[in-house]
């Protein structure tokens, strides 16, 4: 198991406040741990997330609202189909 620095359990805890079917940016939550530069180290924390049902790291994607990323947790096309299934109505 990856451990886990203390800028990755920040990014973590904004991760885990993107409501069902949102997404936010790697850039918006930079600037919401107050790093707004940090957008890189955002992604990496993403891709070393040990429990992706958990903290739902397929909301985060880039600032031009593309996937990106999901290293760990299956790559981008699941983080895709992951919120296509967020985006249906329940």
């Amino acid at each position: 198991m990856l451990k886990n620095s203390d800028f990755d359990k920040l990014v973590f805890e904004q991760i885990e406040k993107i409501p069902y079917g949102k997404t936010k940016s790697y850039k918006e939550i930079a600037a919401a741990i107050g790093k707004p530069k940090a957008y890189r180290a955002v992604a990496n924390a993403c891709g070393k997330n040990p429990i992706p049902i958990i903290r739902p790291c397929h909301r985060v994607v880039c600032s031009n609202g593309k996937t990106g990323g999901y290293s760990l947790s299956g790559g981008a096309k699941l983080k895709s189909i992951l919120l296509k299934i967020e985006s249906k109505p329940q």
